[in-house]
């Protein structure tokens, strides 16, 4: 998961894709990158670190142009510490093209095996994104065969993409002197959506709040499949290059559960509304587990999980309380680069009130529960501050099986509830109940929000993958590359080799 913007105008764009990558920051705090045009030549800025530590004065001033590109990238463990994996990323040729991605290509090592092997290209890194970024101009090549760049050659080069890469992507690049290119894997697994702003700017970006929180009219999302050819002047073309019957709006659901920001709409579906659904939802099962006369306080476990817990807390006729204050300054746990920094952030990042907990049973709503790690120190926090009796609620279901589009739950080892029933977990992360949300009520309950959603990508959770070529022995042979850390093994930009601390020894 990352967070990418595209920009075109008749002005500076340095500042906006900056402030655009900032209300995106969440998606990633691993490294930040701006890519410009002007007069055909590329101005590229990008490093390790957060947007605000990224860039200085003196580097967008080196950002000159009229349209441009940003990332703010997922931290991955074993080439998070290289700057050579920061986007966007180059190749000269054809025309001369600079890329941002989101997501994860499930068939990164055939494919760069074909572009050495078949293409003649070289990639120098272990990076998913630079061999789609190849992938992309030999296509191009092949559509324009060296002739002037049409529109029609931008949208042959997509439809053979699509037919050759596989995985999730949400992909954003500028050709030279000719216009932005955006599209999105057949399945929409990764959002990416269009607005304008004043003067005829024209926006793409991973999240609608992106371009709202820089005066940008959302105009649509990017559709499964499409593709959409921005020209120099605005003019904006677009066409399905999906094949037929592949493909239909079926997003991440674990999108709505953690990842994007509640103030964001994506793919017709408001995050915040998907929240409340949620809390109405894990009502059920909280009654069915807990008689609510147990329970004196209902408390959130800051952010994500703030409106399910309200939600249910109204729904149970309980008070809703808020027991942990974080620390707005130490980045999201769920994307630590590693299980210590992970477990060691969890105390820097939180900080229990003593009289919410004191002498108090409490129910304790997080968001989810992928490595149990958080859970069982949050757990502990509010023991230590005097809770008498710490219930748990996750607002998403167990997560059971590993993502392979671009989430960080790669291995089966990692994940808390793998091969472990509710009462081990419980008994793992040390709470007095603990209670799941079940996945059938809850896709029917975000899906409401938007008829047109087809189903969810919700393959960490039911072990079902949406593009159908993901088998077992695929993602056992992922992992163990994974775990060997061969950079030619690496299938993506944006996983992790973390390791679970083992559940049955605990």
């Amino acid at each position: 998961m990352c967070g990418i913007v595209g920009v075109v105008s008749s002005q500076p764009v340095n500042q906006l894709i900056y402030d655009a990558l900032l209300l995106l920051q969440h998606r990633g705090q691993d490294a930040a990158g701006i890519v410009t045009q002007e007069e055909r030549k590329f101005f590229m800025h990008k490093a390790r670190g957060m947007v605000r530590d990224v860039f200085r004065t003196r580097d967008m001033r080196a950002l000159p142009g009229s349209s441009g590109l940003g990332q703010v990238r997922y931290p991955t463990a074993g080439s998070a510490a290289s700057e050579e994996e920061a986007q966007p990323f180059y190749v000269n040729a054809p025309f001369g093209i600079v890329m941002v991605h989101n997501g994860n290509l499930t068939n990164a090592r055939q494919l760069r095996r074909e572009l050495a092997e078949t293409d003649h290209r070289h990639t120098n890194t272990g990076s998913d994104s630079e061999v789609l970024l190849n992938v992309l101009a030999h296509e191009l090549a092949r559509a324009s065969r060296g002739a002037a760049l049409a529109s029609s050659d931008v949208f042959a080069a997509v439809r053979a993409v699509h037919q050759r890469i596989k995985g999730s992507y949400a992909v954003i690049a500028l050709i030279a002197g000719h216009g932005l290119l955006a599209f999105r894997d057949p399945f929409g697994i990764r959002p990416l959506c269009l607005g304008r702003g004043e003067g005829g700017t024209v926006m793409v970006a991973s999240e609608s709040v992106a371009l709202e929180g820089t005066l940008h009219q959302f105009e649509r999302d990017v559709a499964p499949g499409e593709a959409l050819f921005v020209h120099v002047d605005g003019r904006i073309e677009a066409e399905q290059c999906a094949a037929p019957g592949v493909g239909g709006l079926h997003p991440c659901l674990f999108e709505y559960v953690y990842l994007a920001r509640p103030d964001s709409v994506m793919d017709g579906i408001s995050v915040y509304q998907a929240r409340l659904n949620m809390g109405e939802t894990l009502a059920k099962r909280v009654v069915s587990t807990v008689p609510p006369s147990e329970i004196d306080a209902i408390i959130p476990v800051p952010e994500s999980s703030r409106p399910s817990a309200m939600q249910l807390a109204q729904l149970l006729g309980l008070p809703y309380r808020e027991g942990f204050v974080k620390n707005r300054y130490v980045g999201r746990t769920f994307i630590m680069p590693g299980q210590a920094t992970r477990k060691k952030s969890v105390r820097q990042k939180l900080n229990a009130i003593g009289s919410e907990f004191k002498g108090r049973r409490v129910l304790l709503v997080d968001d989810s529960i992928v490595r149990g790690t958080t859970s069982r120190e949050i757990v502990q926090m509010a023991r230590d501050a005097g809770a008498t009796r710490v219930y748990l609620a996750s607002a998403a279901p167990p997560v059971r099986h590993p993502n392979v589009y671009g989430i960080d739950m790669p291995t089966r080892e990692e994940l808390i509830a793998h091969g472990r029933s509710v009462e081990e977990v419980r008994q793992w992360i040390g709470a007095d109940a603990l209670i799941y949300q079940d996945l059938e009520a809850m896709t029917q309950a975000v899906g409401a929000i938007n008829p047109r959603v087809e189903g969810f990508e919700a393959s960490c959770f039911d072990g079902c993958y949406v593009t159908g070529d993901i088998s077992d022995e695929q993602v056992s042979s992922m992992n163990a590359g994974r775990n060997r850390g061969g950079d030619e093994e690496e299938e993506g930009d944006d996983t992790s080799r973390l390791s679970l601390p083992n559940a049955s020894a605990a």
